[in-house]
């Protein structure tokens, strides 16, 4: 230690210290400043502590999207998952895209009820908007730790619009920048044997030929964050296999698993 830092170190000792020897008053000294640090070392910093506070609260709920074709079982294994996780005690809630409870959604329904006719790209872009109604609120759901099973998203948009002969990336634009979901489960089904459900052909899109089509465009669409489970099993085995990957999903979600959004440039 040179005279100048040991003269800076003893000026804050007290005048009752610095009296005795040097060698006890560098002692005392460097005792001192090692106390210093201790107490420091104790205490951590706000900002440390602020990050921490963020890396802990980045757990958040799943964001899950059932696709596929009409009358694949969508609504009803949606109903089911949604039931089973409630009462699990897990925050969730069901949603289903189009939200026919808003403005816009309103005009969809009328249109999917063929009480109104609308040119192809209008109506692809006011499904897109019914999604851009939701999407704040999806995202505060999901950081609040809500996880949300939703019934039909983006992607069923852009596979019914192409289908009808629109450009594919035309039809993925508007998507972009809303929430990408966590999990997208694919219940499988043929057009054909779709058709043979109860109910088929109240609305719009279900006929046959057409379907052929959206599944094609389905296809083009899968990514990573897809699974595909075969609609045709029993009412509870799909249950229990959605039940599965569902699960998953949510534990890497609460883990910490940032947001994305769909389809980036």
């Amino acid at each position: 230690m040179s005279n100048f830092a040991l003269t800076t170190t003893l000026s804050f000792v007290p005048k009752t210290i610095s009296t005795f020897p040097r060698k006890f008053g560098t002692w005392v000294a460097l005792f001192s400043l090692k106390s210093s640090l201790d107490l420091k070392l104790r205490f951590k910093p706000s900002r440390l502590i602020h990050m921490e506070n963020k890396e802990s609260s980045s757990s958040r709920g799943a964001l899950i999207v059932l696709e596929g074709l009409d009358r694949c079982g969508k609504t009803s294994q949606s109903g089911r998952l949604y039931k089973y996780l409630d009462e699990q005690g897990h925050s969730v809630e069901s949603w289903r895209f189009p939200d026919r409870n808003t403005g816009v959604g309103q005009m969809i329904s009328s249109y999917l009820a063929n009480k109104s006719q609308l040119d192809d790209h209008a109506i692809h872009l006011l499904f897109s908007a019914n999604r851009w109604e939701k999407r704040s609120l999806m995202e505060e759901k999901l950081k609040s730790g809500t996880t949300l099973i939703v019934d039909r998203y983006s992607y069923s948009g852009v596979a019914f619009s192409s289908a009808k002969g629109l450009d594919i990336e035309w039809c993925k634009a508007p998507e972009i920048g809303l929430l990408a979901p966590d999990l997208v489960v694919y219940l499988d089904i043929s057009p054909e044997k779709a058709a043979e459900r109860g109910g088929y052909g109240d609305e719009r899109y279900e006929q046959l030929e057409f379907q052929k089509k959206v599944a094609g465009s389905y296809l083009s669409l899968r990514d990573s964050s897809w699974k595909v489970i075969d609609a045709t099993l029993s009412i509870e085995d799909v249950e229990k296999k959605l039940r599965e990957v569902v699960l998953d999903c949510m534990i890497t979600c609460h883990k910490g698993k940032p947001l994305s959004q769909l389809w980036p440039c």
